[in-house]
């Protein structure tokens, strides 16, 4: 994987990779030190609605990968996305 390229990240495909870069994240280095829920909150505004919730347990793997955390299954940010998302 290079620096670029989105698809080497773990759970990124061409499809996801398309959500990043209608908000401007083109390169993995982009992804460094970003909040996973503004980014999902700005991809959802680009396609003038509320994306899959699931989008965001991938945006948060691919966040912890460019902070240099391993690469994990999008299932793995389930629990934490849930909380995140929750009507307090």
């Amino acid at each position: 994987m290079t620096d670029s390229d989105l698809t080497g990240l773990v759970n990124v495909g061409r499809a996801v990779a398309r959500y990043f870069e209608r908000i401007g994240i083109t390169r993995v280095e982009q992804l460094a030190g970003q909040d996973p829920v503004e980014l999902y909150e700005r991809m959802s505004a680009a396609y003038g609605e509320r994306l899959d919730p699931c989008l965001l347990d991938t945006v948060m793997s691919a966040v912890d990968q460019a902070d240099g955390r391993p690469g994990r299954p999008w299932w793995h940010y389930t629990p934490e996305r849930r909380r995140l998302l929750e009507k307090p």
